[in-house]
């Protein structure tokens, strides 16, 4: 097969320099992608045993040393096998060997692998996530095998999640978890954990690097799969935006996580399949009022991104008595506001006809109420 890099592949990660590319005569044989899994499993389940008997004593241990360091090749040649080198693309037929025996029931080297991250260096860190990532997308014989793995061991899943509290790698697992959820099976599991509640708690880390990635994950988990998300939500919807309002919205003190969190409450109202949680949404005084002080943030891309769903209670065709009432009371207060109000980018002509709608809606309610 030309440009395929297996069973070649091997011959390239093992040299350190230039000449161990073009061939050799005492080049060793390169593994093939069964034999690069168990040595890896071999390498980890080393590690893990002296790890956790922690030979100790400051005496250094060359053993685990050496095994760190065959671990770290190990999972280079892995990579290269998935991505390519850069010169050659992957090969497909030792892709899906490699997925296949990654998955094996008997080797589970997904689990020891996620175990085993702590001890790792972060560039072996970094190529594992990649490794993983990779192989959460690979088929064999048109079956998706880590989705098949992920509903069998979703346990893994509750190690991932509670894995956040180490700060030093918690990038590293909620990385990993975001390649996971890309399965419905998996995102769906996560949603009906117990750990679910603690993304609200984990997004106020005070790294930023790590509240952003947590959020990224939580936004993939709430958007990705719509009959799912539409399933949680007619179950969860009290304590969901009970905590997503005084957590994110209210109380958060980083600009980004509010920002964020306003554009992916749009994101989930608009959504068609969640047009029952929309009607719930906009139906509430509660959340009208916590919008409408929104309106009055400091920073205007938060009071932009609070316009787009104050305008959704304006414009229900559904409005209940108690939002009319609300909006009816304070109309010359908001017209005043919207005279004025303009988005970051002036030009926008989609803002610029919503905000119109919005004042054509509240004089509307102002009419009404004097005829």
């Amino acid at each position: 097969m030309a440009g395929c890099l297996w069973p070649c592949v091997t011959g390239v990660v093992a040299g350190s320099g230039a000449g161990h590319r073009k061939g050799g005569l005492f080049r060793s044989k390169p593994r093939t992608p069964p034999e690069v899994v168990q040595h890896v499993v071999e390498l980890v389940t080393y590690i893990l045993e002296h790890k956790q008997e922690g030979s100790g004593g400051g005496k250094r241990d060359t053993k685990l040393e050496h095994r760190m360091t065959e671990l770290s090749k190990s999972i280079k040649e892995m990579k290269v096998i998935l991505y390519g080198n850069g010169e050659e693309d992957p090969c497909d037929q030792a892709c899906k060997q490699l997925t296949k025996e990654f998955f094996m029931k008997n080797v589970d080297l997904f689990r020891q692998l996620v175990v085993c991250l702590p001890h790792l260096d972060l560039e072996t860190q970094k190529d594992v996530t990649q490794v993983i990532a990779n192989l959460q997308r690979q088929k064999v014989d048109s079956r998706l095998v880590a989705s098949e793995y992920l509903e069998a061991n979703s346990d893994l899943l509750d190690i991932l999640m509670s894995r956040y509290e180490n700060m030093d790698i918690a990038i590293h697992y909620s990385t990993l978890l975001r390649y996971c959820i890309r399965h419905q099976v998996a995102a769906r599991y996560i949603l009906e954990s117990q750990h679910f509640r603690s993304f609200f708690d984990y997004i106020q880390f005070p790294d930023f690097n790590i509240q952003s990635d947590v959020f990224k994950t939580f936004k993939e988990l709430m958007t990705r799969h719509k009959s799912t998300v539409a399933e949680f939500f007619s179950k969860n919807y009290d304590w969901f935006f009970a905590e997503f309002n005084s957590k994110l919205i209210l109380s958060a003190s980083n600009y980004f996580i509010r920002r964020q969190a306003i554009q992916l409450l749009r994101d989930i109202l608009l959504e068609r399949s969640n047009a029952a949680v929309m009607a719930r949404y906009v139906s509430s005084k509660e959340h009208l009022i916590i919008l409408m002080n929104l309106l009055r943030d400091q920073s205007k891309a938060i009071q932009v991104e609070a316009f787009h769903v104050f305008k959704l209670f304006v414009v229900n065709k559904e409005k209940p008595s108690e939002i009319t009432c609300i909006l009816h009371a304070n109309r010359n207060k908001l017209l005043r506001f919207l005279k004025d109000f303009s988005c970051v980018d002036k030009e926008d002509k989609k803002f610029e006809a919503d905000k119109a709608r919005v004042i054509s809606e509240i004089l509307t309610l102002a009419m009404k109420s004097s005829s």
